[in-house]
């Protein structure tokens, strides 16, 4: 275990690193210049060169990114020009509220992806309909989903909210940034309920297509492990159907399972700042949005770093589970 640890701390750096470089690259030839971005596109060309100057783009180019990875590294990704603050404070507080999308919208996948594989290998009573469900569902463009679902569940019904986070202007904003942890810690119970009436549309639209991924993945390797000879010996013994699948099915089916997750975890960060434009959700979303607009790479580099890095280090989780999973699992 220490030695896959070990393995795996190493290349989580090298694609860090990697990623930082590619970045660097990308500010050099993008033709968006950093330092106009920064002071305006009225400022005259002594501000500019002051700007480059400060923002230290008159370097030579291997200064610049050593000095840009050793900030990065500290978690200083410069200053926004949307907002003037750092980008590192910006992302704190936009995080948050993406974070919990994204993980409500994990959580929601990976149940439906367990009880689609799980359905659909042990041929359960109504398995076909729910895979017909969820295929149809995911089959469908997100933004789609989304706006049919405003239309529908918000319009026509009247059953949900289809913007924001909540509908409390006092709603609590600390100390963890989480409204459903934060509402519980600050004893509203209502703010509660309506932070997960507003989490519904847009977390089912972000849980479908991973839900069906994980599902294909899980139901297929279900299938060639309940064919195993070890699972042939412990039904001649006697054991439960159910037995046989949780005690000795599913944890040798897991590992492909687990790696069609971790996957899944960049789409959903990507599908996720759609989602946000369309239900007005306050997170990285809209904040790279803004940052697009306004032609500030600064920001929109801090950001592809910090859902890079989230990225990684998922996958760096994984790694870990499928060893704890199956110690079989090769250390290279």
């Amino acid at each position: 275990m220490l030695k896959v640890i070990a393995r795996r701390c190493g290349a989580t750096v090298l694609v860090l690193l990697a990623l930082a470089a590619v970045v660097f690259v990308l500010r050099q030839v993008s033709p968006v210049d950093p330092a106009r971005a920064f002071v305006g596109d009225r400022a005259s060309a002594e501000v500019v060169e002051r700007a480059r100057h400060d923002l230290g783009l008159d370097r030579p180019m291997p200064v610049q990114y050593v000095d840009y990875v050793e900030k990065a590294a500290t978690g200083d990704f410069g200053q926004s020009a949307v907002t003037r603050r750092p980008v590192s404070s910006d992302i704190a507080d936009f995080l948050p509220a993406t974070a919990e999308l994204v993980i409500c919208g994990f959580v929601l996948a990976v149940l439906l992806g367990l009880l689609l594989g799980a359905a659909t290998a042990l041929r359960w009573p109504g398995s076909g309909a729910l895979r017909f469900v969820l295929i149809g569902g995911s089959s469908m463009p997100i933004f789609l989903a989304a706006l049919l679902g405003i239309l529908l569940f918000y319009k026509e019904l009247g059953v949900l909210p289809a913007r924001g986070r909540s509908s409390y202007g006092d709603a609590p904003s600390g100390p963890t940034g989480f409204l459903l942890v934060d509402s519980l810690l600050a004893g509203r119970p209502s703010v509660f309920v309506d932070a997960v009436e507003h989490l519904i549309l847009p977390v089912v639209c972000l849980s479908m297509v991973p839900a069906v991924a994980i599902g294909r993945a899980l139901r297929s390797s279900l299938q060639h492990t309940l064919r195993s000879d070890f699972v042939r010996t412990a039904r001649v013994k006697g054991m439960t159907e159910l037995r046989v699948v949780v005690k000795h099915a599913l944890r040798n089916s897991v590992n492909s399972t687990l790696s069609i997750a971790g996957m899944q975890v960049a789409a959903m960060f990507g599908a996720d700042i759609l989602l946000e434009l369309i239900f007005a959700w306050p997170g990285i979303g809209l904040y790279t949005a803004q940052a697009i607009k306004a032609g500030d790479y600064t920001t929109i580099a801090g950001i592809t770093l910090t859902l890079g890095a989230i990225y990684v280090l998922t996958n760096f989780l994984v790694d870990l589970g499928q060893a704890l999973a199956d110690p079989r699992t090769p250390d290279d």
